[in-house]
């Protein structure tokens, strides 16, 4: 694998050129008048999601440099490398197949690649773990007396199966809840408990190391309240998504499912992490949602880069964030069920991406990953719209919508579809107003993606698109992507300042620290 990083590349210094020359007083609504077939050609179908890149500050030759600047930085070799096994999480000396939990087994596979060939002794293990975590989640369906799942887990092991379960609850099985804990704030946990009753309650402690601080504090107050309520059958009632069966044994957990070190925490969905989500939409339904996110691999792993939708999406974050200066972009899905969708893809990018050295340790002299924030339409546009159309802060902005509902109320899905194209046009379009606060400036950029309907294929699809387009920004920016020191340090201090808390001793402290520590003992 030859990477460059895109700043040293000669496709870098021709997009510097470029937008100085076209780019930076680019205007949307000349180049629609100039081309009527604006849409066609930034536009394409991906599996299961249709994109609109038309309404985004890109022109044919622009988009061509930033396919040469992908060629030049090696984006197709390490795309390649990841698809085969090698170890491209460099920090941790760790290969990256998060793809491979929803690879089909290769004697299903239609011709398989030949780089799958040198991880496939790993396939079986993948398929035993899932058959044996579906069957588990089939047992949990057909037991009645259990009405509540309760998920306790923090990143990638809530925000995944939150989102998803939150966004399938057309398809969840009627007669159960579930919960989901994550913060170490004792009023989250106490809300949850509030709500259910032991006998008829599974609790899920999600951790890989049965060791993650905020987890195992919530799950030992989980366990304790259920004793405390009379309940005896810990084992039955308690199950552990783990790699480290002793300690889930030694908690009095006999059911644990486990996963590998080449699966990410926030790219785990897919894995034993995903156990809420197959009890709540079934074995068939969570087989659907591996299937969609296969096919979006099999495109980004074989569709040319020119008609490579991750690879456009990378593309564009990377003109946008090292080019315009765009320094946010905002989530906006035009569906309640997809509420959670902006906080998860705030983890998938951020942390990710939200690195200032490259993987050789060195500075980087460009921004990396932007910022992520939105709320579901229309929601958003009584709240932030304001800003986005007429604040000083151009703020790329990506809309998702769905053609079909899946409720019956007359009007509404109508007015909802109508209020996402009216705000990307009026985006665009802007509104000329002698009175400077009714005038809207209009040439804000934006994407549109659109989903036929929302249902687990569909959704995976959508998840693998977002984690592949991720992976092509890190890659070009020759960053590792799969690492995220940055959460470590807090969590040392913490260890350090609780102990302080009980004790006073405020001694080798910043003033600050210390001024607030007293306070909080006061």
């Amino acid at each position: 694998m030859n990477s460059i990083r895109c700043d040293r590349t000669p496709a870098w210094t021709a997009l510097q050129a470029e937008f100085e020359h076209t780019g930076r007083g680019f205007d949307l609504r000349a180049a629609f008048a100039a081309d009527p077939q604006r849409f066609e050609s930034f536009s394409q179908p991906a599996p299961h999601v249709f994109a609109d890149l038309s309404k985004n500050l890109i022109t044919p030759a622009s988009e061509a440099l930033l396919l040469a600047l992908a060629r030049q930085s090696g984006l197709e070799a390490h795309r390649d490398a990841m698809f085969g096994g090698t170890l491209i999480n460099t920090t941790e000396h760790r290969a990256v197949m998060h793809w491979l939990l929803r690879n089909p087994p290769l004697a299903q596979t239609n011709k398989p690649h030949e780089a799958i060939k040198n991880v496939a002794n790993e396939l079986p293990d993948v398929h035993a773990t899932l058959d044996a975590m579906l069957a588990y989640a089939e047992q949990v369906r057909a037991d009645e007396h259990i009405t509540d799942v309760v998920n306790i887990g923090i990143g990638g092991s809530d925000l995944g199966p939150q989102m998803a379960v939150l966004a399938l609850d057309e398809f969840v099985l009627p007669g159960k809840r579930f919960h989901f804990v994550s913060n170490v704030d004792g009023h989250e946990l106490a809300a949850v408990l509030k709500k259910v009753r032991p006998d008829n309650t599974l609790f899920l402690i999600a951790s890989k190391t049965f060791t993650t601080i905020e987890t195992m504090t919530n799950a030992r107050s989980a366990k304790a309240w259920f004793e405390a309520q009379g309940g005896t059958d810990v084992a039955r009632h308690f199950a552990a998504l783990t790699t480290n069966v002793p300690a889930a044994r030694a908690f009095g957990i006999d059911t644990t499912f486990g996963f590998w070190d080449w699966v990410g925490g926030r790219y785990s969905v897919w894995s034993a992490i995903g156990l809420p989500l197959a009890i709540a939409i079934g074995a068939a339904g969570f087989r659907q949602f591996l299937a969609g996110a296969h096919d979006m691999d099999e495109h980004f792993r074989s569709a040319p880069l020119a008609r490579n939708l991750p690879v456009r999406l990378g593309l564009l974050d990377v003109w946008y964030r090292n080019f315009h200066g765009f320094t946010s972009r905002s989530i906006a899905p035009y569906h309640s069920a997809l509420r959670r969708y902006p906080a998860y893809l705030q983890q998938l990018e951020m942390e990710s991406n939200g690195k200032r050295v490259d993987t050789q340790g060195q500075a980087l002299s460009f921004g990396t990953a932007p910022v992520l924030w939105g709320e579901p339409g229309t929601n958003g546009q009584h709240a932030y719209f304001q800003m986005l159309h007429q604040g000083t802060d151009v703020v790329p902005v990506e809309f998702v919508a769905v053609k079909q509902p899946r409720h019956t109320l007359p009007g509404h899905h109508t007015l909802l579809l109508a209020n996402a194209l009216a705000q990307a046009q009026a985006l665009m379009l802007g509104k000329v107003d002698a009175d400077g606060h009714r005038h809207f400036t209009g040439n804000r950029p934006s994407t549109f993606l659109l989903l036929d309907e929302l249902n687990p294929t569909s959704l995976g699809a959508l998840i693998a698109l977002q984690e592949h387009r991720v992976f092509v920004s890190g890659s070009l920016w020759g960053i590792n992507s799969f690492d995220q020191w940055g959460v470590e340090l807090g969590k040392v201090l913490a260890k350090d300042v609780e102990a302080r808390l009980a004790s006073g001793d405020v001694s080798g402290l910043d003033g600050s620290t210390a001024g607030l520590l007293a306070q909080l003992r006061r």
